[in-house]
């Protein structure tokens, strides 16, 4: 059945607008709780990041879960991943997290994890749609969910971070400056680079509930960059609002982006024999990558845009990485979903055990040209856009020039009303203008 409500990532969109309202947020609750618990209480956890209607939200999901005679564990401001930690190892029903990720503040949405802290499968988002369609019922006073605030969860995922290397390397002399977009990790991963041993500088690390990924974060690097240079930092890193996607910046104030990342992440993997499979992308992978792993003799399957999809491939086949160059990574023999702070302790642990800089890792990828556009979609669908033929004609016409040496990817959003249309090829100038040209097909529609 086609899913009303859940995007590829949960739901989300304006507080205030459609579906991000306390009354759909209530029932949301209630719906996902007598789908997740299977009739027979258990406990939910509910974390969030720091925009301010995380409140709101928080609220009214409490209350619908208790209706649905759930009990309900609060843990405040948290990362998507330490909420996914937290609801395997506590033995939860489910984790639900309240956040709108890299999005802005008056954004917000719902998403959920599984019992053993997976993104839940399409099947069971498909049951809880149905289960809102019927009117909402309040189990029996004596039955109903009781809510809890836990004090420890933040201690608890910073042992977890620091669990995923080894405890004897020691990090003393290596400057780093943590970028929190004002966001989830405000209050977690400056601890856990410190605890290690390295010096931290922390920015975006003062949320005020309207700031989350304004100017900071792993969208927006350039504040890292120059925190970077201006202190003479090792290295940058920089997390998004939820947590869940880390961009990392060089000694020399280079970005270094999420397919890099993963490159480095891979050949250390391969190097200790911790490497298991093919390395899992999306067809915005950078095509640099996959020639890269082709030359360390890894393969490389791309799948459809999104993390979910990523874990599904590695999960069917029983492989160990993937990513996203959004920073999206995902290391299987460490955790369950994408963790940016986990991500970025990795690459750390490459620099100590190699000796070399963030800047050295990176070589041996070379990144092919990629022009990405975001065309917004105003009131025409996404689905029409992609049928018309004036936009098909256009990348065909691109896809025609370039043969077999680029590639053309045009798809809707998963998280925002736009279209993303991203060309790939080897001569900068070239692909820009290519991308230009399908661009304009779009907002010509778009404009109308």
């Amino acid at each position: 059945m086609a899913r009303r409500y859940f995007g590829t990532d949960g739901i989300r969109g304006r507080v205030g607008e459609g579906h991000i309202n306390p009354e759909f947020v209530l029932k949301l609750g209630w719906a996902a709780g007598r789908v997740l618990s299977g009739g027979e209480g258990g406990k939910v956890l509910i974390g969030k990041d720091t925009r301010i209607s995380g409140y709101m939200f928080e609220a009214a999901l409490e209350a619908g879960l208790a209706a649905a005679g759930v009990d309900i564990r609060m843990l405040g401001p948290m990362p998507t991943p330490g909420i996914a930690y937290l609801t395997r190892t506590l033995h939860a029903s489910a984790g639900i997290v309240i956040s709108a990720s890299h999005n802005p503040y008056d954004d917000n949405g719902i998403k959920f994890f599984s019992a053993d802290g997976n993104k839940l499968p399409d099947r069971i988002e498909e049951l809880i749609e149905l289960e809102m369609d019927k009117p909402m019922t309040t189990v029996s006073s004596a039955r109903l969910g009781k809510a809890k605030r836990m004090d420890d969860a933040r201690g608890r995922y910073i042992e977890f971070c620091k669990s995923t290397i080894p405890s004897k390397w020691n990090f003393h002399g290596l400057k780093v400056v943590v970028d929190c977009a004002h966001g989830a990790t405000y209050h977690i991963a400056p601890d856990v680079f410190e605890e290690i041993g390295a010096e931290v500088i922390a920015i975006g690390a003062e949320p005020n509930g309207l700031n989350i990924n304004d100017g900071f974060g792993a969208t927006k690097p350039r504040a890292l960059a120059s925190s970077v240079r201006v202190n003479g930092a090792d290295v940058g890193i920089a997390l998004d609002g939820d947590g869940d996607r880390v961009i990392m910046v060089d000694e020399t104030g280079e970005i270094v982006d999420g397919d890099e990342i993963l490159f480095i992440i891979a050949r250390s993997r391969l190097g200790n024999g911790g490497l298991v499979g093919n390395v899992v992308g999306t067809h915005m992978s950078n095509l640099g990558l996959e020639v890269a792993l082709r030359g360390l003799g890894v393969g490389f399957e791309r799948v459809g845009v999104g993390d979910r999809y990523i874990l599904e491939r590695l999960s069917e086949q029983g492989w160990t990485l993937g990513g996203e160059p959004s920073g999206h990574i995902i290391c299987r023999d460490r955790t369950t979903t994408g963790d940016g702070i986990v991500s970025a302790l990795q690459v750390l642990a490459e620099i100590n055990k190699t000796g070399k800089t963030l800047g050295e890792l990176r070589h041996g990828m070379d990144k092919f040209p990629q022009e990405l556009i975001n065309v917004p979609l105003g009131s025409v669908r996404a689905a029409d856009v992609m049928a018309n033929n004036a936009v098909t004609n256009a990348v065909h016409a691109v896809e025609s020039d370039m043969g077999d040496e680029g590639r053309v990817l045009l798809r809707p959003s998963g998280t925002e009303p736009l279209i993303r249309v991203m060309v790939e090829g080897r001569e900068a100038d070239l692909v820009a203008a290519r991308a230009n040209s399908i661009a304009e097909a779009v907002r010509a529609l778009v404009v109308g």
